[in-house]
């Protein structure tokens, strides 16, 4: 008894110490999130207004904007890693679930292609460098610096629990967040205005946007528009740098999402035992596969960047070839999502008969991949729906109409499908955690351990004497054995479901990222809501849903560890 009251007072202490942390938790969160609504605004006004003609807002007056705010969050990073190198106790927990291996590579590699879009830009906007404002060109150079600061920064730090400069951490986190989101903002409507542009200059049909020169910026000396690009290396860097567009816009968007993490994990404290991850130590890409789900998704993948080529080259030609190119594009297109949608319906199923354990922790990474990959497919499910209306009030009595039903109907589906199975996969416990069941009352007779303690491991008494001796495996290794071989093909078809879906979501982001817009070829949509309208719904919606394949993809490649 006295032993137990020595022993208490020992352990007390600590307990009362995140108390006053978890009280100013929410006062510095609501501080920094106040910070980057109001510089999020600010900055979604001067982008959005300098989209339009009429408003007397220029471009060199948004990036003024933006390169302030990389400088100011690349300062704020330095002084981050300056700090937290400084102080041994800034940082004395780490997040294992936070930054995985594949987000950080993902991040690398649309990081370089986002270094090489800036130059083509520093390239492009120097070749009229008489005509043109210092800022737009200062512009790649700052994103390049920030770039390589912000990428480092993620991923020497993603994994950080810091516990320092509480308020001022959480502030700059959510600033950082905001200047990449401020960032894709921008990338986003200059891409849809350059979409719009090559629609209006090949069908002559006038928008909002700004699609022609006004004639009073035509008169202003640093107006984008009084410069024109005439030589062939200006126009190489022209088409260069809209084509990186894609890669500058995911690399935003995963840097947002890494931070939010980061921010999330502002003065958190974790256990011991959180400190486990479940990426496996013998890592392997088809390793315990049937490899027919890898074989089919490189196949679709291969046949879609074909459909792909044919789509450009044939809605880009002059013979008017683009009801063909439409039909094939749908075709395929209704072939992947029919057989994601199996696939991962199917998927689901299988964990019906999959009894590992729910994993309950705490995640911040987790509940930010689920809330992602819910809200990023409305903006998907918006543009099938609109389709679906055009389709059936309208009644177009056609193949074409009929193709573009079933793709939006499938679209649906598919989304609604792959979620369930993304979702249910990540709250999965890793293999082998399988719910422990109650003990046995009577010990089990005929039966020698070297190690009485991996009786409980067992799920039941078996009938007959099964392991007669000593035996070196610990209590882990004995469960191994005797789980492994009836899960075996449950984690094979896992592992194949999840490699299929990859390949495709790959594809199915190559397409409309890289400038295939069916929605405006096919004139069912256009005629029925009218271009300005069905323009507005496009730009503003699919973009999200571009968002949405490449973070499937990551949130893939996680559910395949985890199978």
């Amino acid at each position: 008894m006295s032993e137990e009251l020595a022993a208490g007072p020992k352990e007390s202490p600590p307990a009362p110490r995140p108390g006053p942390r978890e009280v100013w938790k929410k006062g510095g969160r609501l501080l920094s999130v106040l910070l980057t609504v109001n510089a999020l605004l600010l900055a979604c006004t001067l982008i959005s207004g300098g989209a339009f003609n009429k408003v007397a807002v220029y471009d060199t007056d948004v990036f003024a904007l933006l390169t302030t705010m990389m400088l100011l969050a690349a300062l704020w990073i330095l002084f981050y890693l300056l700090r937290t190198a400084r102080c041994p106790d800034a940082v004395p927990y780490r997040d294992a679930h936070a930054g995985p291996v594949w987000l950080r590579g993902g991040l690398v590699l649309f990081g370089v292609c986002t270094l090489v879009m800036d130059v083509f830009k520093t390239g492009y906007y120097s070749s009229f460098f008489e005509c043109q404002s210092a800022i737009k060109i200062l512009y790649p150079l700052i994103q390049a610096v920030f770039v390589i600061v912000q990428t480092y920064f993620l991923w020497v730090s993603a994994k950080d629990c810091v516990h320092i400069h509480l308020d001022l951490t959480r502030c700059g986190l959510m600033f950082t967040l905001t200047t990449n989101l401020a960032i894709w903002m921008a990338a986003v409507v200059d891409e849809s205005v350059h979409q719009a542009h090559s629609y209006s200059s090949s069908h002559s049909n006038a928008s909002h946007t700004r699609l022609a020169p006004d004639p009073e910026r035509a008169s202003s000396p640093v107006g984008g528009d009084a410069c024109s690009c005439n030589t062939a290396l200006c126009q190489i860097f022209q088409q260069g740098y809209f084509y990186l567009y894609p890669f500058n816009i995911e690399y935003s968007l995963f840097a947002s999402t890494m931070l939010y993490v980061m921010w999330k994990n502002v003065g958190r404290l974790l256990a011991p035992s959180h400190g486990h991850s479940h990426v496996l130590s013998r890592f392997s890409l088809f390793r315990e596969t049937f490899f027919v789900g890898p074989t089919l998704g490189l196949m679709l993948f291969v046949v879609g960047l074909a459909v792909f080529i044919i789509y450009e080259v044939q809605v880009s030609a002059e013979g008017g070839q683009t009801q063909q190119a439409l039909l094939i594009y749908y075709t395929f297109n209704i072939v992947c999502l029919g057989l994601m949608t199996l696939v991962s319906l199917s998927g689901s199923i299988i964990y019906r008969f999959d009894r590992r354990a729910m994993d309950h922790h705490k995640n911040p990474t987790r509940t930010l991949d689920v809330a992602l990959l819910m809200g990023a497919a409305l903006g998907q499910y918006a543009i099938s729906y609109y389709s679906i209306v055009a389709v059936v009030v309208g009644m177009p009595k056609d193949l074409l109409g009929g193709l573009n039903l079933a793709h939006a109907l499938l679209l649906i589906a598919q989304h609604t499908f792959q979620n369930v199975f993304i979702i249910e996969s990540l709250h999965r416990g890793p293999p082998g955690a399988e719910p422990q069941d109650t003990p046995p009352k009577e010990p089990c007779h005929g039966l020698t351990f070297a190690n009485v303690g991996a009786l409980h491991t067992l799920p039941a008494c078996p009938p007959t004497p099964s392991l007669v001796g000593s035996s070196s495996e610990g209590p882990q290794e004995v469960a191994a054995i005797i789980l492994a071989p009836r899960g075996h093909w449950r984690r094979r078809c896992l592992r194949d479901i999840s490699l299929f879906l990859l390949p495709c979501n790959v594809i199915l982001w190559i397409m409309p990222a890289f400038g295939a817009r069916p929605h405006f070829s096919n004139p069912v949509e256009v005629n029925f809501y009218g271009y300005a309208l069905w323009a507005a719904i496009v730009n503003v919606c699919l973009p999200f849903g571009i968002f949405y394949r490449m973070h499937a993809v990551s949130s893939l490649l996680e559910v395949y560890v985890l199978s």
